[in-house]
């Protein structure tokens, strides 16, 4: 089949390209019966991983799957009603599941079919009460551990859920929300821990989990979750991507055209790639043309993917940022990554000592301190800075560009 554009979603199955040997990495791992803590930037293909994962494991016959997505959960007990609700599709869970739940499933009977995944779990949801949650959970994965085959279980956006656990819906982490926190990550931890084998962990997030934990000192909760970078295609594999695109539509984008448009992005991001694609196809079909130049490219980096209507996806990247850090240190991470932006993509070490004496000097006496080795350590983390020998740069030119052209008209350089 073709490859086809993805859009923002994730994809699988035909849709997926390359990244075979990352596949066969994880599935290797769930053989191992070792816990994955999948970490890289945005829109690296991580979920698409996950989810393809899954599929062919599960296809192959090798292990029960079940994907959970957290971005919407508020509290542990949502996540445990969340995975309970996700695990009834697995064979043999059903019953076990009426039996723990027996005071809001009993209605239901043998049904199960019949109730969308939603539904089943708001009904979960309900009965979980407070005092409960982490009993009603243990019964959940206790059941899994005992299904036929080894089950994995794909854990997406954790850390969104984290996040809002420590900070309460507020900017600042609270003692009880880190309270709660740790009540979460231990039992995860201790379930992770005493079903290993037969219950697999794979846990993926937009925004990665070890810095969150880092602001709250609670980064000992993950390490029995071994780390896997998930790393941007080569040139090679981006380009081989683009010419498969161009053949699925009928466009004419020469080798030398495919590699300006892999120069132009650096860092060669799989959504960055297709969305950079999708912008010259629609450009070519308004100019009635299916053969594109190396102006061409340059044409459409500058006024599509720079544009007011290329950045929505962009602007994701800045909306992260706040929600993690909280707003007085997402103000001091705009300005150091503006900082960057306007100075060819690159923020010196004597910059950033100038904005620390900066911040010193203008602290209030009651203020908590900002660190800016925590702020820089979320930057590299995730992906907008990395590290050289006596500098941070841009790893995106697309990122740097866009922080530019979005914040960088007015800013005056300490540089």
């Amino acid at each position: 089949m073709p490859l086809r554009k993805a859009g923002a979603n994730w994809v699988d199955g035909d849709r997926f390209f390359n990244r075979e040997v990352e596949l066969e990495m994880l599935a290797e791992r769930a053989r191992d019966g070792i816990h994955t803590l999948l970490t890289a930037p945005r829109r690296m293909g991580k979920t698409s991983l996950v989810r393809e994962s899954l599929r062919r494991l599960s296809k192959d016959g090798e292990f029960e799957t079940i994907f959970i997505d957290l971005e919407d959960a508020s509290d542990p007990a949502d996540a445990i009603a969340e995975i309970g609700a996700q695990s009834s599709s697995v064979k043999g869970i059903w019953d076990r599941l009426r039996s723990n739940f027996s005071n809001v499933l009993k209605e239901i009977g043998d049904r199960v079919d019949t109730i969308a995944v939603p539904q089943l779990q708001v009904q979960l949801r309900a009965g979980i009460a407070a005092g409960n949650q982490w009993r009603k959970g243990d019964e959940i994965f206790s059941a899994l551990a005992e299904c036929e085959r080894p089950v994995i279980i794909g854990i997406d956006e954790l850390p969104i859920l984290v996040n809002r656990l420590l900070k309460k819906n507020g900017d600042a982490i609270t003692q009880e929300g880190k309270q709660a926190t740790d009540d979460f990550l231990s039992w995860l931890r201790k379930n992770a821990q005493k079903h290993r084998g037969r219950v697999i962990i794979i846990l993926s997030g937009s925004v990665g989990l070890e810095p969150i934990l880092k602001q709250a000192g609670l980064s000992a909760q993950v390490n029995i979750y071994t780390p896997f970078e998930l790393k941007p295609w080569s040139e090679e594999i981006a380009v081989s991507c683009l010419a498969e695109l161009a053949d699925a539509y009928g466009l004419d984008l020469s080798f030398e055209v495919r590699k300006h448009m892999c120069h132009r992005l650096r860092h060669h991001v799989p959504h960055h790639i297709q969305k950079f694609f999708s912008h010259m196809h629609d450009y070519l079909l308004r100019k009635d043309r299916i053969k594109a130049s190396l102006s061409d490219v340059d044409e459409v980096y500058k006024n599509e993917m720079l544009s007011v209507r290329g950045q929505v996806d962009l602007e994701h990247y800045q909306v992260r940022l706040r929600m993690i850090l909280g707003m007085k240190e997402y103000q001091t991470a705009l300005e150091l990554l503006t900082e960057a932006s306007v100075s060819n993509g690159v923020l010196s070490d004597r910059a950033i000592d100038k904005y620390r004496k900066y911040l010193e000097g203008t602290a209030h006496p009651d203020d908590s301190p900002i660190v800016l080795e925590d702020i820089l350590y979320l930057l590299e983390h995730d992906g907008y800075l990395e590290r050289q020998k006596d500098y941070y740069e841009f790893t995106s030119e697309l990122i740097k560009d866009w922080w530019r052209a979005r914040f960088g008209q007015h800013f005056v350089s300490l540089q």
